[in-house]
Parts: structure tokens; sequence; C-alpha cells
């Protein structure tokens, strides 16, 4: 796909996302109606995003920026934060409050979210090991040209998760909560330490 194309693929999306705010009372208006983003509405898919809508409210309130990070986020120019997720996904949940928040920081960054189902064409660009795996942001600058990405997860969690997939045995429920108390426990200071060297690699 030459990069005119792909660069069209992302203008349109990013026109087509929606702001934080936006995307969370979009998830609270689904579930109201017993859905979620997708088109599997099953009764585990729904209980996910209950579970991640909690688990956002509670970071949304939680979340205490260092001032290390916020003085490095307010100095960038004008730029565009595309992500690319879902409601039922719980690394999203986990993560994207701090990316709303360090975005927050700075009015020249236009954070934006789209459902990673309805841009297929898009997600293929953003690939983790061949797969479709969120969130997943995407930095560009104003005239859409990629300048960073970050995703689907921070790297040791993101090590478990493939260590995990080596071990066919491994209790999926037992694991997946094994990943949610690390995240409880780690408090965004590794996504913190992960953006400042994003940001200091994009300046």
């Amino acid at each position: 796909m030459s990069e005119n194309k792909i660069i069209s693929i992302k203008t349109d999306a990013f026109t087509k996302g929606i702001d934080y705010p936006s995307y969370r009372n979009m998830i609270k208006s689904l579930l109201s109606e017993n859905m979620t983003t997708g088109s599997n509405h099953s009764e585990a898919m729904i209980a996910y995003t209950k579970m991640n809508d909690q688990r956002m409210s509670r970071w949304d309130k939680k979340i205490n920026l260092a001032d290390e990070i916020v003085n490095s986020v307010v100095s960038l120019p004008k730029m565009n934060w595309l992500v690319i997720t879902e409601a039922w996904c719980g690394d999203a949940a986990q993560n994207i409050p701090f990316i709303a928040k360090l975005a927050n920081e700075n009015p020249n960054i236009d954070l934006r979210f789209i459902m990673r189902d309805e841009h297929p064409e898009l997600m293929d660009q953003y690939l983790t090991n061949g797969a479709r795996s969120i969130p997943i942001l995407v930095i560009m600058d104003e005239n859409f040209n990629d300048l960073a990405t970050w995703g689907p997860r921070p790297d040791e969690v993101q090590n478990m998760v493939m260590e995990a997939k080596e071990k066919p045995d491994l209790d999926q429920s037992k694991f997946i909560e094994s990943i949610h108390k690390w995240y409880s426990v780690d408090k965004n200071q590794t996504i913190s330490q992960e953006f400042k060297q994003l940001i200091k690699n994009i300046k």
C-alpha cells in the first residue's frame, strides 16, 4: 500500500474519531442497551465492558501525572493522537485514561478514538507480532505522518503475555487476573516512563 493511501486512510479514520469524553459516554450508552462495541454482544463481552467502564472511572479519578512527564508533553507542537481500541478490551481500560490525561495537558494535541473492528485496513498497518492487538496509539504530525506508536500494553506486560502464549496449560482466568493486579500495583509508573522516552524521541 502506498504512503499516500495510508495517509488518506489515517486522515479519514481520524476525522471519524471521537474525543475521550465522547468515548466514555458512548460506552455507557451502549451498556445501558446491554451492548458493547464490535459485533459480539455476548454476556461475557458485556461483562468485560462493564468492568472496563469501572476501571476507567477509577483511573480517571486516581491518576496524578508527575511534573516531569507533564513538562515533557506541554512543549510538543500541534499533532494528532489516534487510539485504536474497543470497549471490551481490558488493556485499553487500564491504559487509555493515562493517555487521555496526558494529552489533555497540551491543547496542541488532538486526541481521537476509533474502534478497531470498524477500521480493519488501518489496524492492519499496526499489527503486533501479526495480531490486531489493542489499544494502539498512533502519534502523527499535522499532516498525518507517523511520529511514533505505542501499544498494546507496557513492555513488561507484553512480555508476560508473550510468555503466557508458550504455556498452553496456563489458567487463563488466573493469568488475566494477574495482569490486572500488575496494573493496580504499578499505578501507571511504567507507562509514564515509556511515554517520557517516547516524547523525548519525537522532539
